[in-house]
């Protein structure tokens, strides 16, 4: 009873593949079709507005460089942290101390990051530098990591808690919790994290965290 009922699972398994594929190969004929039934004109016009979002996308790219994106920077002092906020739409601002070895880890992630999403800002800022900042924004916990949207503070990511609560996280899986909060072009599956190799008992847990309402972290400004 059993294998007959793994045989028609695999039957409707097998029917569900081949419609799909009949579909994609469907949408592309029809794709094939439209390029087909073009004139000269037609085409000219379609090669023109591919060239023309080539290059809007090309100087979007050297505005975002010329902003300081791109890198992982630190920024000197607090005074420093609202210019950079307000000249750029997204940023990821690391709340840093030099003697938690989690602001390493992250330091890490994040350089791969800031190269592969020019769309935003990524910046580090210590914490023994800014303490009006960090008083304003009610940062207890260290690392914190604001992220800010349009000038404004939208979200934060307080220690590892939204990561897995594991120093062994891959970058891929801050990169989706980045996304969750659309501070980066986040092109996977938001309802789920990357897959994860990690210790029995890691588990994520995201919830948005504003200045009013802040989750709470097994790490303290004072580790």
């Amino acid at each position: 009873m059993a294998s007959q009922s793994m045989e028609i699972m695999a039957k409707v398994l097998e029917q569900q593949v081949l419609q799909s594929a009949r579909m994609v190969e469907e949408q592309l004929d029809a794709e094939l079709g439209k390029l087909e039934r073009m004139d000269d004109d037609e085409m000219e016009k379609l090669k023109e507005r591919r060239m023309e979002a080539l290059k809007k996308s090309q100087k979007q790219k050297q505005e975002w460089l010329g902003k300081g994106h791109g890198e992982y920077k630190e920024i000197p002092s607090e005074k420093d942290f609202f210019p950079e906020v307000k000249e750029s739409n997204r940023v990821v601002c690391h709340f840093y101390r030099d003697s938690t070895f989690r602001c390493k880890i992250l330091d890490k992630h994040l350089s791969v990051l800031a190269k592969k999403h020019l769309e935003t800002k990524f910046i580090k800022l210590n914490v023994d530098k800014a303490p009006f900042l960090t008083d304003r924004l009610r940062i207890k916990v260290i690392p914190t990591l604001a992220l800010v949207k349009d000038g404004k503070t939208k979200d934060y990511i307080v220690g590892f808690t939204d990561l897995g609560n594991t120093d062994e996280f891959p970058t891929e899986v801050l990169e989706w919790r980045l996304g969750c909060s659309d501070i980066i072009n986040y092109s996977g599956n938001l309802m789920e994290p990357p897959t994860l190799t990690q210790k029995s008992g890691s588990k994520f847990k995201v919830e948005k965290k504003t200045i009013r309402g802040r989750g709470h972290d097994s790490d303290s400004e004072d580790d």
